[in-house]
């Protein structure tokens, strides 16, 4: 299993979310951190390079390292994720 760890931003983004919706994109986080299963996509014309988990109308931006570590860096609704 990969660790996971937040950025100061991205658990305030989590916080900001209701709780229902934030349970489930945590579910997401733990299923690909255990499995790699899920919507994941890596990011164009980004520096450094980053990858997006899809959740529903959400989406969890991070990078991950070469020892297995993901560092989210921001969890936004999609309207907001790209800009």
């Amino acid at each position: 299993m990969k660790k996971i760890i937040f950025t100061p931003r991205a658990r305030d983004d989590v916080r900001r979310i209701d709780r229902e919706t934030a349970m489930r994109i945590l579910k997401a986080l733990d299923r690909f951190a255990r499995s790699g299963e899920g919507d994941v996509k890596r990011l164009r014309d980004v520096e450094p390079p980053e990858a997006r988990l899809r959740v529903g109308d959400y989406r969890v931006r991070f990078t991950e390292e070469p020892q297995g570590t993901l560092n989210i860096h921001s969890v936004l609704h999609r309207s907001e994720a790209y800009r």
